[in-house]
């Protein structure tokens, strides 16, 4: 069968790639960070992403969608208990890819892709607690409003 002739890959088929990918991933949540080609770090970003949003889900068939990509149970354990509570209050981004000096023997591009361990900045959320307080101070108001404007009439007709 002739391969296709679409969309870029990494290796000579689908599912070498789809094995490769599966196994930096695996490397990615078992030690935090792994050193690789800049092409295969920009593949790996969605796949590694995808697994963290099933992992903050965190029922039974998140598990088994994760478990068809990574075999190793240990490892999904920690990306269910460990790496799932570290980014619970994160909405995206969970990976970061930082590029590095070319690799010696080929002058490959290389890049480390980490997982974000750092909080959300405080900043952040006080903003988003903020715009939440003041849209429910506003619906408050609203009805508060609508029951002076009538009071209000009132006491302009009497006078």
């Amino acid at each position: 069968m002739p391969t296709p002739k679409k969309g870029p890959r990494l290796a000579s088929s689908p599912a070498h790639e789809r094995l490769m990918l599966a196994n930096m991933a695996t490397s990615l949540f078992k030690h935090g960070r792994i050193v690789t080609t800049l092409p295969k770090a920009k593949r790996l970003r969605p796949l590694a992403e995808r697994l963290i949003t099933f992992a903050k889900r965190g029922d039974l068939h998140s598990r088994r969608r994760v478990m068809r990509v990574i075999r190793d149970k240990s490892v999904v354990h920690k990306l269910f208990t460990e790496i799932a509570e570290q980014m619970e209050q994160r909405e995206g981004g969970y990976t970061r890819i930082v590029k590095i000096a070319p690799r010696k023997g080929d002058s490959a591009a290389q890049a480390i892709i980490e997982l974000v361990t750092e909080p959300v900045s405080a900043k952040q959320a006080v903003v988003k607690e903020a715009e939440a307080a003041t849209k429910v101070a506003a619906k408050e108001e609203a009805p508060a409003e609508a029951e002076a404007a009538p009071a209000a009439e009132e006491a302009a007709t009497e006078e």
